[in-house]
């Protein structure tokens, strides 16, 4: 069941001949199952973290485990100009196939599925390119305005018809029959670059978190976005996600235990994963205190307070553990 189909040629003689010309735009030789991906969750996007981010939807990706979420994230395009065209499944010949995302000057079609954010299913509206700075549409996009001041509003871009879907994460037969209009088709043959280093190494974060696992979370992950690779992680409601992280906890002192480190102190590798995810958070907090004129503001002071007693209550149970376990 786990076991998908290689790239090979012989895939890619048997695609060619088994669709239309006018279709092949919509198929990618790349990874292909014969299980369907989860529906796509709905989710609250996190507030852009500085001008010139481009928001990345999350979609379902597979690897040696099934379906995992790779949380949709802020990044930044690797020059001026460019935009975000997502990856998509396509559903062809009895199986589905992932295409790639990709950046490029326009962007191309992504299976007419409606990611949201702008991502509507046919090109993107929530923002756009004026000359090297990148304006945002306020009217699809969460833009805290006090740290990115080049927005605008238009909300007629709104089509409250394509909002409700049925979340459809593909495009063929039982999903979405969209086809590639003529810009669509103009921009697939522009010249593109493929994802960023920081965009591949946050799908590998992904793919390494069993939580983000279909198979796990039953298409509810509990780390949906992201405003930032290696931020903040936010739940599905909008909140900055902590369940995760104190799984994570748990997994990494039922780890210490099974290695024989009994007394607390933390492995190379997990003190060098903390000290990059401190980084990260004393970057988030000084850009907080920016925003807010030094201060934090009440919300965030409660969310201190919320980390602080989750933070002091898992450090007991973990100490707890320690003394309780067989040696």
């Amino acid at each position: 069941m786990r076991k998908f189909l290689s790239a090979t040629s012989f895939l890619f003689l048997f695609f060619l001949l088994l669709i239309p010309a006018s279709s092949q735009a919509q198929v990618a030789i790349g990874v292909s199952v014969h299980i369907g991906p989860p529906v796509l969750p709905v989710y609250t996007q996190p507030p852009c973290p500085m001008p010139g981010y481009i928001w990345t939807p999350g979609y379902w990706a597979w690897g040696d485990d099934g379906y995992f979420w790779v949380p949709g994230v802020w990044v930044s395009p690797p020059q001026a100009g460019l935009l975000w065209t997502p990856g998509y499944w396509g559903f062809v010949g009895g199986a589905y196939v992932w295409r790639p995302g990709y950046w490029g000057p326009h962007i191309g079609f992504y299976g007419g599925i409606n990611y949201g954010f702008g991502y509507g299913g046919v090109g993107f509206v929530g923002g756009r390119w004026n000359g090297g700075t990148f304006v945002y549409n306020t009217a699809v996009t969460n833009v805290n305005t006090t740290v990115v001041k080049n927005v605008y509003v238009d909300k007629t871009v709104i089509n409250n018809t394509t909002v409700v879907n049925n979340h459809y994460s593909f495009n063929g037969q039982g999903g979405v029959t969209a086809k590639p209009t003529a810009v669509e088709l103009t921009a697939e043959r522009e010249h593109h670059s493929e994802p960023t280093a920081n965009q591949g190494s946050h799908e590998q974060a992904a793919r390494a978190d069993r939580n983000q696992l279909a198979s796990v979370n039953h298409g509810r992950p509990g780390n949906v976005a992201m405003d930032s690779v290696n931020g903040r992680r936010y739940s599905q409601e909008g909140h900055i996600a902590t369940g995760n992280q104190i799984n994570a906890r748990r997994e990494n002192q039922q780890q210490r235990i099974a290695n024989g480190v009994r007394s607390g102190q933390m492995t190379p590798g997990e003190t060098a994963r903390a000290e990059k995810t401190q980084q990260g958070i004393n970057r988030q907090v000084a850009a907080d205190r920016a925003a807010n004129g030094g201060k934090l503001t009440p919300a965030e002071k409660r969310n201190v307070n919320k980390e602080q007693n989750a933070a002091s209550h898992q450090i007991y149970e973990e100490k707890h553990n320690e003394k309780t376990a067989p040696r």
